[in-house]
């Protein structure tokens, strides 16, 4: 894990929010120093305080761990929840066609 690129994480998107890093703290229920101290990497954070920060701050935990953005498939996985195995692999071909369609304009 790097710790600094997601104190940075956290820092962009407190500031997307036009938040202090006292506020935030206080939202969470965490010191300002040790805000201060996982925006600049130099603590790890716990789950709990990873879950309250993206509850405050109104984004996934993902988006606070990870640079690239995720993809949310919930709605592609309940359309394919009923499907039959024959159903599944047609969609895939469907999918892998229109894939590379789009790739000649990307």
């Amino acid at each position: 894990m790097d710790y600094i690129k997601i104190g940075q994480r956290i820092r962009d998107f407190r500031k997307e929010k036009k938040m202090s890093q006292e506020q935030l703290a206080e939202q969470i229920g965490i010191s300002p120093t040790h805000m201060s101290h996982i925006e600049t990497g130099s603590t790890k954070l716990s789950l709990p305080v990873l879950v309250k920060l993206s509850q405050s701050l109104k984004v996934k935990t993902d988006s606070l761990l990870f640079d690239a953005p995720q993809v949310d498939c919930s709605g592609i996985m309940a359309l394919l929840s009923d499907c039959s195995e024959e159903q599944i692999g047609i969609m895939e071909s469907i999918i892998a066609a229109a894939k590379k369609s789009t790739d000649k304009y990307f």
